[in-house]
């Protein structure tokens, strides 16, 4: 069984008065200093500067499940329909690819980029409610490849520091996956369980990692996010003030603070009641440096 390291407490905060529906993708930006994420069922794209306060967002006319950058410095969304162009600073939208026909009723879900510059895109079913989706390989060329199938919920997409390592997670399946990554030609090779099923609290979503090579994964319906070695080791935990969180990403000028976005579909009048920060952004201070997100290559 993986090891759990003893609990400490690290103080979280939220940073802006914005409470999304489904918080997801959150997403650094190092040339702009800026913080991006998503609301999946108020489709929206959000934008934090932490140095100012200031926010903003831009309503999206569907379901978008994530945001990556490019080189080219626009950003690319994954929507219900396919990955499209988006310019913050235009407000447009222009489609790229559809991974997959509109006839499978899928949306996109967690997107991220390798250091190679392709994007990874995870489809499925809205709320899981069938194992129908896939993970796509998109390269600058826009080539696209199906890298894995029989996904409900794909989520967790990281890679380690070395990119011999791609870490991966079917939310319902519950297990956090590490398979073997052949960067030069993003291929998938052996995988392992990182992390088993039941042993952490709630279940996985998103992640990231640290320039230790460890894995951030945040737990939704679990009220906490978790650090993983890659040996499985569990040797952090910090408890976030709502139980459904749902992503994390390292930013700041230095990259040592940490980024939470959480949910609150679904919660019972109750439940919001006790938990009114649910659907928040957080932050949080660490010890720990993160990496830069890579971009995609187009």
């Amino acid at each position: 069984m993986t090891a759990v390291a003893t609990h400490r407490a690290t103080p979280v905060a939220p940073v802006t008065d914005n409470l999304a529906l489904l918080g997801e993708s959150a997403l650094w930006c190092p040339r702009e200093r800026l913080l991006y994420w998503v609301d999946i069922r108020a489709p929206a794209l959000h934008r934090f500067d932490p140095q100012t306060g200031a926010a903003a967002h831009w309503p999206l006319p569907d379901l978008c499940g994530a945001v990556a950058l490019s080189r080219s410095g626009r950003l690319l969304l994954a929507m219900r329909s396919g990955v499209c162009w988006f310019d913050p600073a235009l407000g447009k939208l222009d489609p790229l690819l559809s991974p997959e026909p509109e006839s499978l009723g899928n949306r996109l879900n967690d997107s991220k980029c390798d250091r190679r510059g392709r994007l990874w895109t995870g489809s499925m079913r809205d709320y899981g409610v069938a194992t129908s989706g896939s993970l796509y390989r998109i390269g600058a060329d826009l080539a696209c490849a199906r890298v894995l199938t029989d996904v409900t919920v794909p989520n967790a997409l990281a890679w380690s520091p070395d990119d011999r390592t791609l870490y991966f997670a079917d939310t319902p399946d519950g297990r956090i996956r590490a398979y073997d990554f052949d960067a030069d030609e993003g291929r998938l090779g052996r995988m392992r369980v990182l992390v088993e099923s039941g042993v952490l609290p709630g279940r996985p979503d998103g992640a990231t990692v640290d320039a230790d090579g460890c894995l951030w994964n945040a737990r939704y319906d679990g009220g906490c996010v978790v650090r993983i070695t890659p040996q499985g080791r569990i040797d952090r935990r910090i408890d976030v003030p709502a139980s459904r969180v749902t992503s994390c990403a390292f930013g700041g000028a230095d990259l040592r603070t940490l980024f939470i976005t959480t949910a609150r579909q679904k919660l019972t009048a109750d439940e919001l009641i006790a938990q009114p920060l649910a659907g928040a952004l957080f932050s949080t201070s660490l010890d720990v440096r993160g990496l830069p997100e890579p971009r995609f290559a187009a």
